[in-house]
């Protein structure tokens, strides 16, 4: 076979996402003008190039499992799909992965190269279709592909000193090509001789190609998938070179140099050999907005850069970089307050630039410019540098896609919805206020609360703890993650619509739901204005509500069903249904509520306390005859001697507050709690029952705290001892205005106290007689002298 013709084969070693490296990218496609360009990224993506043009970075290209989560079928193995395994490089999840591009990305450079001036261009890395059929054998645990862990195959942890070093050079090259030229930090030792190099200056990819493979010839023969991705890439070089193409660019990461450049001294039978019976599954691809924040290595994005606003500086600022940063920099300070004048930007950058010197740095670097900021800009506060510096080095900004673009039809729904309403999907926090009384508001309302439904959470109420409790407010923190796009695409299976999708997969949770779970899906059907899913919700409520015999249970679904019948009519829905439900299980809960407080030690009855706290809320909200009859369960309870002693209290404080308690009638009921018959737990739990929540009421009845001001005196040491641990729980629950109003009450306390001392000390008036007249003598002469 006559050996295959590279003479005109320019491999461009790249990182894949350094202004240096795509300064140089598009340095050098204008000195070869390729008549094809090859790129690292899955060939799925072809038909997508044609929208570059169109396109604003950062945007990512998405690869999709095209059937529905956890239903498809891996073509040549044998496990159903469960979650996908990070791919080196990539940022992924279960069933999908993220290939991202920036303004500074060396292959973005190539694209737009590309796009421009009419050469054809193409992926050339391994298939989306098998990376993601390889997850999933990985997930399903199949020992043919435990070797697939890793980028490069690793075989698993070893004691030889040399397997360990070949490995950390096929894991960290650059790292030890830092070391080689006498670096202790791969990345600024990259920045250094790559990525903050100008225009004009020589093209580094011959260097670069010739490093990478001295790095290579040491650690050995690529394995695992890092073989069968460079196989790949080869088989493509060679039919593009094979196509006639005389000038061929091919863009990947600076690894894969040396393994492309050399294609022709690689048997094709060996390639040919590593790709045959790869596994397969069906995938879509599309573009999607992407973030500068997803970019940045501390989100998780396995081949992301920690600064990438300092790199899009760097890319969109070539001349003088750091003046402009720090003016930037300034300005951002001056819009907080603080005086920053043009001197402190002129030092800086003298600063900066001398550190860059003595560093031995061909120009200042992040860590320079920081510097510089906290001294000067800053006056050395780190703490008001580190906000600014933070701020600017990631410098978020999200992409956008045409309308164009590949889309499930329930993306499309909600881009449409969102225009509408005008509601921007941003990549940072923004609070957002909801007038639930008028209609462009509501509707936003149940556009968020339906996206929720489907695990698009794009909002999160800001109000959790008061929602539903009949206000015409909502608020909300709405921030828009790439991730979110992915989860439209897997909710696609629902319906096209985002009406349609949320009624269907509302339908599906209610089918095995327990009944604490149905109320609340049905007051998230009314906040999401489903008026299909309603009914099937509300006839499987009814079917459990009354076939449940666990009162727990009963009392849990009560509140939010409450909640929806009462306040129902602020979304204009028709709460009769829903209050004739909630009546039936509260009946239900009067009756078995006796039975289950019955015993309970002082844990569980601390937790039934609360339940009973939230259901005596549903039954005020619900009124009328239904609160009548509950109160009167209350009523029938209180009395029980058998009861534990927070509920007793706790239901003698509720009794109290609705009126049906008199001062008289209460206090007699707290002073046989309190009596000496009653163990001092017993009471103490009895009390912190009935102060539960608020300690005001022993501020207004003097009566009521001298009783337990009685008790509490007449303990026995001991006892005292016992029970101070509960007293002390309970007043420390109190904020500190109500402590000191208590305090303040106990201090004007008389009449009864100093006689119940009196009554309960001994006193040797014989041993007290000599005290006691020197005490007198002190009073009624301040001039004597003891």
């Amino acid at each position: 076979m006559a050996r295959l013709d590279t003479s005109g084969l320019h491999v461009l070693g790249v990182r894949h996402h350094g202004p240096g490296s795509a300064r140089a990218v598009r340095a050098a496609l204008a000195e070869i003008k390729p008549d094809a360009v090859l790129i690292e990224g899955p060939p799925e993506a072809d038909a997508l190039i044609p929208l570059v043009g169109e396109l604003e970075p950062p945007v990512a290209l998405l690869v999709h499992l095209a059937d529905p989560p956890g239903a498809e079928k891996v073509s040549g193995a044998t496990e159903e799909k469960t979650t996908a395994a990070r791919r080196p490089g990539g940022a992924d999840g279960g069933g999908w992965a993220f290939w991202p591009f920036a303004v500074f990305s060396p292959e973005w450079e190539a694209l737009r190269y590309a796009v421009a001036n009419d050469v054809p261009v193409r992926f050339c890395d391994l298939p989306a279709a098998h990376t993601l059929a390889g997850r999933i054998a990985e997930e399903a645990d199949e020992p043919e592909n435990a070797e697939d862990s890793g980028e490069g195959g690793e075989e698993g942890p070893t004691e030889d000193p040399e397997a360990v070093g070949r490995d950390r050079m096929r894991l960290d090259p650059l790292g030890v090509l830092a070391e080689a030229a006498g670096y202790d930090d791969a990345e600024r030792w990259w920045d250094d001789v790559v990525e903050q190099r100008g225009d004009g200056e020589p093209s580094p990819f011959p260097a670069i190609a010739d490093a990478m493979a001295a790095v290579r010839a040491e650690s050995g023969p690529e394995r695992g998938r890092g073989a069968r991705r460079e196989a790949y890439m080869r088989q493509v070089l060679r039919a593009t070179l094979k196509e006639g193409h005389e000038r061929v660019a091919v863009v990947c990461g600076a690894w894969h140099a040396p393994a492309l450049r050399d294609v022709a001294d690689h048997p094709v039978r060996v390639d040919t050999d590593l790709l045959k019976g790869l596994p397969k599954v069906k995938v879509n691809a599309t573009w999607v907005p992407w973030t500068h924040g997803r970019l940045a290595s501390a989100s998780g994005y396995g081949a992301g850069v920690s600064s990438p606003g300092w790199y899009h500086h760097l890319y969109t600022a070539p001349d003088l970089p750091v003046h402009r940063w720090l003016t930037e920099a300034a300005r951002l300070l001056r819009e907080e307050g603080q005086p920053v004048s043009s001197s402190h930007v002129i030092e800086g950058v003298r600063l900066a630039e001398s550190l860059a010197v003595l560093r031995g740095r061909p120009l200042a670097g992040l860590d320079e410019v920081s510097e510089a900021l906290t001294a000067v800009l800053c006056e050395g506060e780190p703490t008001r540098a580190a906000l600014v510096h933070r701020t600017m080095a990631i410098g978020e900004r999200m992409g956008s896609v045409p309308p164009t673009t590949p889309m499930v039809p329930l993306q499309r729904d909600v881009i449409a919805a969102r225009k509408r309403l005008r509601l921007k999907a941003e990549p940072f926090d923004r609070d957002l206020d909801l007038d639930l009384r008028k209609e462009s508001q509501r509707e936003r309302s149940v556009l968020l609360h339906r996206l929720r439904l489907l695990g698009v959470d794009w909002g999160h109420p800001r109000d959790s703890e008061s929602a539903g409790k009949g206000t015409f407010r909502e608020s909300w923190r709405l921030r828009w993650e790439p991730e979110l796009d992915v989860a439209l695409i897997e909710s696609a299976r629902w319906g096209t619509t985002l009406a349609t999708a949320a009624t269907a997969r509302v339908t599906e949770l209610a089918a095995d739901a327990a009944l604490p779970e149905l109320t609340a899906l049905t007051e998230r059907c009314l906040f999401a204005d489903l008026a299909d899913a309603l009914p099937t919700v509300l006839a499987l409520l009814t079917d459990r509500a009354a076939t449940d015999n666990d009162v727990t249970h009963l009392m849990g679904a009560l509140p939010p069903l409450a909640r929806s019948a009462r306040y129902g009519d602020v979304r204009g829905t028709d709460a009769a249904h829903l209050r004739t439900v909630a009546e039936e299980i509260l009946s239900r809960v009067r009756v078995g509520l006796p039975p289950a407080v019955h015993g309970l030690d002082d844990q569980a009855a601390a937790e039934f306390v609360t339940r009973i706290d939230r259901t005596h809320s549903a039954a005020t909200l619900l009124g009328g005859e239904a609160l009548a009859d509950w109160e009167a369960t209350l009523r029938s309870l209180a009395d029980r001697e058998t009861l534990p002693g927070r509920i007793a209290g706790r239901l003698n404080r509720m009794l109290s507050d609705a009126g049906h308690l008199t001062a008289e009638e209460l206090r007699r009921r707290l002073g046989l709690a309190m009596s000496q018959g009653v163990e001092p737990a017993e009471a103490a739990a009895w009390l912190e029952g009935f102060l539960q929540g608020s300690g005001l009421i022993l501020v207004h009845d003097d009566r009521l705290l001298g009783l337990i001001d009685a008790w509490l005196l007449g303990l026995p040491e001991e006892r005292f001892t016992a029970v101070l641990p509960l007293l002390r729980r309970t007043f420390g629950a109190f904020d500190g205005s109500e402590r000191r109003e208590i305090g303040g009450a106990a201090s004007r306390l008389g009449g009864d106290r100093p006689t119940i001392v009196r009554a309960r000390v001994a006193v040797d008036v014989d041993r007290a007689a000599p005290a006691l007249a020197t005490a007198l003598a002190i009073l009624t002469d301040g001039r004597k002298r003891v």
